[in-house]
C-alpha cells in the first residue's frame, strides 16, 4: 500500500484541469451493454473505478480499448448475465449492470454492492422498480437472480427519495421496454442528465431531463453511443475547497459551475470572492492573497440536487476548521458519514457531533498542525488532504487507494499548484 505525504503551509496558486466525472462516467459505461457494437465514450477519467467497471464488463465479454481520455467500447460479443462478488465487492456502481443486462439478455445475476462504508445504501428501490417493469427478482447467496420473458412492461414507479443510482437503473432497463415508463421523484443530478443524453442518442425516448418526473417510451432497438462525460463537479468543489482552504487563489477550468449552485453560494458565504464563466470558476481570498482575512463559519445541510452535495460535506467541513466562529454541518443523506471527523480531531480540528450534526468550531488563530491519519472513504480522504494542505507540519495519509477512485492525477494536479506532496510506500 501506498500513503500520501504532504508538507503543509503553502498557499495553492495558479490553474487546475478537471477531469471527467466518476459519476457520469460509471453508468455511462454500464450503458455500452444496451446496444452490440462499438461505443466512443470521450472525458472518460482513468480512476480506480473506472478500471473496475471495464474489467467487469470484460468479464461479460465486453472489449475496450483506451487513448488518452476516449474509450472505446465492443459490446457485440455479450456472453455472460453475471457480476461476480470479487469485481463488485469494491465498488457499489458495479450495481449499475443489472439494468442494462436485462434489457439486453433478459436475465441478470449480480453480486449485492460494496463500495465506501458510509452506510447501508440498500438497493431495494433498483429492485422494486424492476419488480414493476415485469422482472422476477430473488436475492440468495449475497445475489441478486433477476429475469423477465421477454420484454419489460412499461408503467409507473415512484421514489420515497430520489435514488441517482436507482433512476439510472431503471432508465437504463426502460428504455427497451413496451409502452410507457414514468419514473417521479426521479434524481435530478447533472450526472442522470448526462446518462439521459446519451441514452436518447442511441435513439431512446426519454422526456423530463433534469426534473423529477422522467417519462421513457421504449423503443425495440439502440445503436451504439458516441457521446461525452460531462465535468466532474465533486473534483471541481474539491479544488475549490483545498485553494481557498490553504489561503491561495486559483481558477478551476474545464468545469461547469452551473452543475455547483449550492456550494458556490456557501463559499461566498464565508466571505470568499468566486467569480464564474462558462467553464472557469477563480476562487480569491476575502481581502486579497496579500493579506487574507478569515473566513467566516457557514452552516450546510446536504440535501439531494439542486442541494449541497453530500459528496462535498467532508471537504467543506475541512475548511470550516480554519473559519472564524461556529459553523454547523447536517448530514441527511447517508448516516455514517462523519467518519473524517475523528481523523481532522487528530489534526487538531475542534468537532462535536450529535447524531446527524458536527458542530466545528473553528481555529483560524490556531490553525491545523499535521499528523499521521487514516482514510476511511473515498470523500473523507479529499478532506484529509485539504486539512492537511492547509495544515503545518507534516501530514501522512494511509490507505489511499480511497483517493485513487475518485481523484485522476491528484498528486500531479496539486503539485502544479504548488503543493508539497508525493507518494511513499507503507
Amino acid at each position: 500500500m501506498e500513503k500520501l505525504i504532504i508538507e503543509g503551509g503553502v498557499k495553492l496558486e495558479g490553474e487546475v484541469r478537471i477531469s471527467g466525472a466518476k459519476n457520469a462516467a460509471l453508468p455511462l459505461i454500464a450503458a455500452t451493454l444496451l446496444a452490440p457494437g462499438e461505443h466512443v465514450l470521450k472525458n472518460v477519467p482513468d480512476l480506480r473505478d473506472t478500471r473496475t467497471m471495464l474489467k467487469l464488463l470484460e468479464n461479460l465479454g465486453v472489449r475496450s480499448q483506451r487513448n488518452g481520455d476516449v474509450l472505446k467500447i465492443d459490446s457485440t460479443d455479450l456472453e455472460s448475465g453475471e457480476a461476480p462478488y470479487d469485481l463488485v465487492k469494491t465498488m457499489r456502481a458495479s450495481v449499475l449492470v443489472l439494468g442494462p443486462l436485462l434489457a439486453r439478455l433478459g436475465r441478470a445475476r449480480v453480486s449485492l454492492p460494496g463500495g465506501c462504508a458510509i452506510g447501508a445504501r440498500p438497493i431495494n428501490y433498483h429492485i422494486n422498480g424492476l419488480e414493476l417493469l415485469g422482472v422476477t427478482c430473488d436475492l440468495e447467496g449475497g445475489y441478486v437472480d433477476a429475469t423477465i420473458d421477454g420484454r419489460m412492461k412499461g408503467n409507473t414507479i415512484y421514489f420515497d427519495l430520489p435514488s441517482v443510482t436507482g433512476t439510472e437503473n431503471l432508465l437504463m432497463a426502460a428504455v427497451q421496454a413496451e409502452g410507457t415508463t414514468v419514473i417521479k421523484n426521479a434524481a435530478r443530478e447533472p450526472e442522470v442528465g448526462n446518462l439521459v443524453d446519451m441514452l436518447n442518442g442511441m435513439g431512446a425516448r426519454i422526456e423530463g431531463r433534469d426534473t423529477d418526473r422522467l417519462t421513457i417510451h421504449g423503443v425495440e432497438n439502440l445503436n451504439p453511443a458516441n457521446c461525452a462525460i460531462i465535468p466532474d463537479r465533486i473534483e471541481t468543489g474539491t479544488y475549490l475547497i483545498a485553494i481557498a482552504a490553504t489561503g491561495g487563489e486559483g481558477v478551476v477550468t474545464h468545469c461547469n459551475p452551473s452543475h455547483l449552485p449550492s456550494l458556490l453560494e456557501k463559499l461566498r458565504a464565508t466571505g470568499l470572492r468566486i467569480e464564474e464563466t462558462e467553464s472557469t470558476i477563480t476562487v480569491r481570498q476575502p481581502n486579497g492573497s496579500a493579506t487574507p482575512g478569515p473566513l467566516k463559519g457557514t452552516d450546510i445541510t446536504t440535501s439531494p440536487y439542486p442541494g449541497y452535495p453530500t459528496d462535498l460535506q467532508a471537504q467543506f467541513m475541512a475548511l470550516m476548521t480554519l473559519a472564524s466562529g461556529i459553523s454547523a454541518v447536517h448530514e441527511t443523506i447517508f448516516e455514517n458519514r462523519f467518519m473524517h471527523v475523528a481523523e481532522l480531531q487528530r489534526l487538531g480540528a475542534k468537532i462535536k457531533v450529535d447524531g446527524h450534526t458536527a458542530v466545528v468550531d473553528g481555529c483560524s488563530m490556531n490553525g491545523l498542525s499535521g499528523a499521521r491519519v487514516m482514510a476511511t472513504d473515498l470523500r473523507a480522504s479529499s478532506s484529509l488532504v485539504i486539512a492537511g494542505l492547509a495544515a503545518s507540519g507534516r501530514t501522512e495519509i494511509s490507505r489511499i487507494y480511497h483517493l485513487e477512485r475518485g481523484y485522476e492525477g491528484l498528486v500531479d494536479k496539486l503539485t502544479a499548484l504548488g503543493a508539497r506532496v508525493w507518494k511513499e510506500q507503507e
